[in-house]
């Protein structure tokens, strides 16, 4: 028996009808869905949790969505962010995937359309994050072959210092 592993995906849209209807739909396709209804509100949960893809939409009160992918992006940079919106245009479109944004999608948007960016955007964040770690490991290796015991101590406590 297979369980397959759930993708924890943060919801950002102001439309709460939309957002909570949108969760329950993807819900049952193996998606951890957390709502929220701001900016403000998703950069709080994605501080208490780990998100590997986040959906927002663009036209919230407050914060904006281009500020609220900015921000995430500085401060999750494995999170992949995929823009749905009702008020799309080429501009915002370029701005969005300047900030980091991984797909643009306008609203209304077939759900297996949605479903296919987001499973995209996922594997995408996968591979991204096994080739840092990858490349973290092999530099800890360099360092542990170099040097002496406390020379890797101190070696091993920078690298620490430049993940964050």
């Amino acid at each position: 028996m297979s369980v397959e592993k759930k993708i924890r995906l943060l919801v950002v849209d102001d439309e709460e009808a939309f957002a909570r209807a949108l969760a329950k739909r993807l819900e049952l396709r193996s998606f951890d869905v957390t709502v929220v209804f701001n900016g403000a509100d998703a950069l709080a949960a994605a501080r208490k949790q780990e998100y590997e893809v986040a959906l927002v939409d663009l036209r919230m009160p407050g914060l904006s969505g281009e500020d609220t992918i900015e921000e995430l992006k500085d401060e999750h940079p494995f999170l992949e962010v995929v823009v749905l919106t009702g008020h799309g245009s080429v501009d915002s479109a370029v701005e969005c995937i300047k900030l980091g944004s991984r797909h643009y999608l306008q609203k209304p948007c077939e759900t297996q359309t949605l479903l296919t960016v987001l499973r995209e955007a996922y594997e995408v964040r996968l591979r991204r994050k096994f080739k840092a770690d990858e490349d973290k490991m092999a530099r800890l290796q360099e360092i542990a072959l170099g040097d002496s015991p406390l020379g890797i101590l101190r070696r091993f406590r920078k690298l620490e210092f430049e993940d964050e």
